[in-house]
């Protein structure tokens, strides 16, 4: 059985239809990337799995109906969502927000895990005490990683984390990724940048107009000559 399974998933926005009857299913300890154009559908299809949109269809979460559950549950559930846009409290400070993400446990491993965090970012180490408002883009997406890994997931949603940020910190960013993965969490990235989504995932689904059009492994992806001349730029 599938971590997610996706069946028949519809999203509207009044009469707009962005999301039209997909299916898709994400393996435990797999990384898989949604591609595709602006306004494909693919941050709505994050939203509505991470129950923020209402959405028709079907949404399986370790065989447990997600789609009958409200979205302030997820986190206790192990489901947790770094927003579009990052999402930090700016006028918290690095180690509020930290906090913020761990705000549905009562265990006695919360101190630990804070200092892992800090291990894993040293760069929110250093800025422990600095307002997450005052932090350069990169450092707030790093924060926002840091602060849904506060939460213990094991599915792992990320909404467009390169966006708005120079090559080199893209790359760290990336490397951060790289690494949660590692530890086991799995990931479900929906990424506009298509060769570093692909470059990072072991499968992919393609994304055009609120449809899934290709589906494969991403090395196949790579390949695609659709792929290339659509989002690579060959």
């Amino acid at each position: 059985m599938p971590l997610l399974d996706v069946l028949n998933l519809e999203v509207r926005y009044g009469g707009i239809n962005a999301v039209k009857g997909i299916s898709f299913a994400v393996e435990e300890g797999e990384m898989v990337c949604l591609i595709g154009a602006n306004g494909a559908g693919k941050t709505s299809t994050l939203k509505a799995v991470a129950r923020m949109l209402p959405a028709a269809g079907e949404m399986h979460y370790r065989g447990e109906r997600l789609d009958r559950l409200p979205s302030h549950a997820l986190i206790g559930k192990g489901l947790a969502l770094v927003p579009e846009g990052r999402g930090v409290f700016a006028r918290l400070s690095v180690a509020e927000n930290l906090a913020m993400g761990a705000y549905h446990r009562n265990d006695n491993e919360i101190a630990a895990d804070l200092e892992r965090i800090y291990a894993m970012l040293p760069r929110l180490a250093e800025r422990r005490e600095q307002l997450a408002g005052t932090l350069s883009g990169g450092e707030q997406q790093m924060l926002a990683i840091g602060r849904a890994l506060m939460g213990r997931p094991k599915l792992l949603l990320l909404d467009e984390p390169s966006m708005g940020l120079a090559p080199l910190m893209v790359q760290k960013v990336f490397e951060v990724i790289r690494n949660v993965a590692a530890q086991g969490v799995t990931i479900l990235l929906v990424e506009q940048n298509a060769k570093l989504a692909l470059e990072t995932c072991g499968r992919g689904y393609v994304m055009e107009s609120g449809k899934i059009t290709l589906a494969d492994t991403a090395a196949n992806l790579l390949a695609d000559p659709r792929v290339r001349a659509a989002y690579l730029g060959e």
